[in-house]
């Protein structure tokens, strides 16, 4: 194994407890809110990865203070509140940064600029360009889809508005509510598929005025402008990385596994359901907000999985290759969101699985993936990831269920998971 390229072996036989990082999205909005208040926050359990720590960087960029004490972070924000920053605010590989960050400096006055690696800066920041320009601000980027880097003129008072979202994305939508913050009035946003409520919910324990009322499908959040108090917040375990560990467990001949402490919301545990549908073997108990998930070696069959079974898709790749391993015709639905993730993850997805063995096809936004019934009848294979850690963490999967792979491009797991690879080895 070099730095950027790993062999993985077919593991045997698999046992073990996952405890997965602390979770990306309740870790970015838990800095960037702790920075936004008056006062010092505690956070407890904050994922390890680039990403959170790119939002770390910014918030101290931006005049918070951030302090480690072992495996608690302290974030104090300034009286004053946040100012604008001098140099560039690097947001990495993180999309999430980039757009929720969008919307924090939308409020403050001044001129931000926000910059990003190759892969974020071909992510489209339109969606939240448009929305933020609605309320005030200026968001200038490259081409139609004004793409990084940005450019922000940050205003200390901006208008509230009542948006739909064209799109299903939290991005989007927290992204306003962050810029809502200091509107004149009351802000509304309208999605149509409901997805993960992680800002509201926050921005209510830290004493926002937020409210959340069911439209049909979907979902209406109205926010009353404030300043967020200091809090203690504990990050509960990503769920998006426990997927990877609960279809390892299913499709994998000889396994048993525990991942423990996840986020139990239901817009970020959809992939359960998916995989209970497909036959796979796993008993859930929940602890208030934490959800812990014992998976064990399951024959699964064939399923149709729509993206509003899973709003952000950050899941289908792993979920591609549970089809793989499935008997049957796989259809992946309404699945265009994928091409404009780190990596096109809509081509990936498929590319992978035809190195698995399977015949992949697709038909405008959905694809289709016929399983070979099996893990253990998956071909051995190399894949180049690029910069995207949701595909390094599939295709380490599907070769340690399967016969063994090579992955170029597998230092970018660090963004989200820097001790994947160690985790998955302590199972063998």
């Amino acid at each position: 194994m070099t730095s950027d390229n790993v062999s993985i072996e077919h593991a045997h036989q698999l046992r073990g407890v996952v405890r997965v990082p602390g979770d990306k999205s309740t870790s970015h909005r838990a800095l960037m809110i702790s920075a936004l208040a008056d006062g010092t926050s505690r956070i407890e359990g904050l994922s390890t990865g680039n990403d959170v720590a790119s939002s770390a960087m910014i918030m101290e960029q931006l005049g918070a203070h951030v302090e480690r004490d072992g495996s608690v972070v302290f974030v104090t924000g300034p009286e004053e509140g946040l100012r604008a920053a001098i140099a560039p605010l690097d947001c990495g590989n993180s999309g999430t940064t980039m757009r929720l960050l969008t919307g924090l400096v939308s409020s403050i006055h001044g001129d931000h600029d926000l910059v990003g690696d190759a892969s974020l800066s071909q992510r489209p920041m339109d969606r939240v360009a448009i929305p933020l320009e609605l309320m005030g601000a200026l968001v200038q980027g490259r081409g139609k889809s004004v793409t990084a880097p940005l450019h922000v003129q940050g205003r200390s008072t901006l208008r509230a508005i009542d948006y739909h979202v064209p799109h299903a994305s939290a991005q989007v939508k927290s992204s306003i509510l962050f810029a809502g913050l200091v509107a004149q009035g009351v802000s509304s946003v309208l999605e149509d598929v409901r997805t993960r409520s992680t800002t509201e919910d926050m921005f209510r324990s830290a004493g926002i005025n937020v409210e959340s009322d069911d439209v049909a499908q979907g979902r209406r959040v109205t926010l009353h402008p404030g300043r967020p108090e200091a809090c203690h917040w504990t990050v509960p375990g990503d769920p998006s990385q426990a997927a990877f560990f609960c279809v390892l467990g299913a499709v994998h001949r000889d396994a048993v596994l525990n991942i423990i402490d996840i986020d139990a919301s239901p817009e970020r545990t959809g992939f359960v359901g998916v995989l209970q549908r497909m036959g796979a073997t796993i008993e859930s108990e929940h602890r208030g907000t934490h959800l812990s998930l014992a998976v064990s070696s399951s024959a699964l069959v064939a399923t149709e999985i729509h993206s509003r079974e899973i709003p952000s898709v950050d899941e289908v790749p792993i979920l591609v290759v549970a089809a793989s391993a499935a008997t049957g015709v796989s259809a992946f639905r309404q699945m265009n969101e994928l091409r404009i993730k780190e990596s096109d993850r809509f081509e990936g997805s498929m590319e992978l699985s035809r190195r698995l063995g399977c015949r992949v096809w697709s038909d405008g936004d959905d694809f289709f993936v016929e399983g070979i019934g099996g893990a253990e009848k998956f071909s051995t294979f190399e894949i180049d990831a690029g910069l995207d850690h949701r595909m390094v963490m599939a295709a380490a999967v599907a070769g340690s269920a399967g016969s063994g792979c090579r992955i170029a491009g597998s230092a970018t797991v660090a963004s989200s998971y820097p001790h994947f690879f160690g985790d998955l080895a302590a199972l063998q």
